[in-house]
């Protein structure tokens, strides 16, 4: 029997610092990552945002937001890269309820 996919959300928040280009990048770098694993089913890109407090004495960041549906296992490895990639501040993944 075949695992059914779930549906999720992420945000992730792109450090600005790096450049124009580098955060197109990095955009492109998991949305792809997320259609090869999955189905993406909506892409919001919300653009430049101030933050609520300081990260890492930085006031902004590029703010994310995928809709997805994909296998319960990739969530973990999803995860792992986001935490390992330089250049995301920061980043959730949440299981929507059906």
């Amino acid at each position: 029997m075949a695992k059914a996919n779930v549906s999720y959300e992420t945000i992730f928040v792109v450090d600005l610092r790096l450049g124009e280009e580098a955060v197109k990048g990095l955009v492109e770098k998991f949305t792809g990552l997320i259609a090869a694993n999955g189905e993406v089913t909506e892409v919001n890109e919300w653009g430049k945002r101030r933050f609520a407090y300081p990260i890492d004495d930085v006031n902004d960041g590029y703010y994310v937001l995928v809709n997805f549906t994909a296998p319960a296992s990739f969530v973990a490895e999803l995860e792992r890269v986001y935490h390992i990639t330089e250049g995301i501040m920061r980043s959730i993944v949440v299981k929507k309820e059906a």
